[in-house]
């Protein structure tokens, strides 16, 4: 095969990837304008249309309602979802593992035990305010597991396996600590712990928006720059170090990376599962291994489900918000046992 004919083959597969990513970004826009619809106030699409143009020209109550309530929703929902399915995109290729996820190295149940230790002991913390003593230390402890995790990796020499094995050891014991926390804890400190730990976005306003958003826009170049050496890691450990990869260095930094990100992304919200896990694999899906387009879709793809979770957290009953990490994980599993059926038949 010729070289043109290759160069033509190459970029005709970049325009339909190009193609898959705008039309991602177009069903992100109706997932987002339907969230700032849902809820009982009886806002449409022309309101909202005003709304943001021009907040002072709507009625003050509805002018709470978008700006303070729906806006913020909405837009944590894309902050949290890409930040979830970025992390999940590396941790799933730097351990060669599908079934990765941000939460396999067990930093988001570090978080949680951070939240539950601050529920159960608040009066004893008097020097952090209220309003931040939970988020801060969430986001104290899983950052901490994350740099654990990360002296491990960088002590063994950044071994696949122990990555893994260390990984799960950490959940299981920070797990195990905030079951004792609830075993030991009053009835109104193990609800508070319960509704934390099954994720809201309602939990969040501007500033956690800002936040994480910040720190989103700051880890993601860095991803970009590594993505030939994760698609060449793709190809196998082996190739990669043939073709000069340091696999131990770009595994060691990819934790880093993914370590940020799920903090950040879980200690205002509390664990939201499956995001990090399916946004991946469905960007995989369409998109394939070329980590050039595969990142961007990956973050692409968890926004797209966090969102589209969020408004139907609003919309399946009327009146109720649900907590948008009970309709992940209870839409996750079937939709992830679809993808394997389809990864499966795909493969033959």
């Amino acid at each position: 095969m010729s070289d043109a004919t290759l160069a033509s083959q190459f970029a005709r597969i970049s325009r339909r990837r190009t193609a898959i990513l705008m039309a991602g970004l177009a069903a992100l826009l109706l997932s987002v304008t339907l969230d700032l619809m849902a809820g009982p106030a009886d806002l449409g699409l022309a309101d909202i249309a005003r709304g943001l143009v021009d907040p002072a020209g709507m009625e003050p109550r509805f002018r709470v309602i978008l700006w303070s309530v729906r806006l913020p929703d909405a837009l944590i929902a894309l902050g949290v979802g890409a930040a979830l399915g970025l992390a999940g995109i590396e941790i799933q290729t730097v351990l060669n593992n599908p079934l990765a996820s941000p939460y396999t190295l067990g930093i988001a149940s570090a978080a949680t035990f951070g939240a539950a230790l601050t529920i159960v002991l608040a009066p004893a913390i008097p020097w952090l305010p209220a309003a931040a003593a939970l988020p801060a230390m969430a986001l104290a402890f899983a950052l901490g597991a994350g740099g654990v995790v990360l002296l491990v990796t960088a002590a063994l020499g950044g071994v696949r396996e122990t990555v893994v094995l260390f990984g799960i050891a950490m959940l299981f014991l920070c797990e195990a600590a905030t079951a004792l926390l609830m075993y030991l804890a009053n009835a109104e400190a193990v609800q508070q712990i319960v509704f934390w730990t099954i994720g809201s976005l309602t939990k969040a306003g501007w500033v956690e928006l800002a936040l994480v958003s910040l720190v989103f826009a700051l880890v993601f170049p860095f991803s970009l720059r590594n993505v030939w050496a994760l698609t060449l890691l793709r190809g196998g450990e082996e190739h990669a170090r043939a073709i000069g990869v340091d696999v131990a260095r770009l595994r060691r930094h990819a934790i880093l990376r993914v370590s940020v990100l799920t903090a950040f992304a879980v200690c205002f919200v509390g664990s939201i599962g499956f995001v990090g896990l399916l946004g991946p694999h469905i960007a995989r899906l369409v998109i394939g291994e070329d980590h050039r387009f595969l990142v961007p879709a990956s973050a692409l793809g968890g926004a797209l489900l966090l969102s589209v979770a969020s408004w139907l957290s609003k919309s399946l009953l009327p009146g109720v918000i649900i907590p948008v990490g009970i309709l992940t994980a209870m839409a996750g599993v079937p939709f992830f046992v679809l993808l394997i059926m389809l990864g499966r038949r795909a493969g033959r």
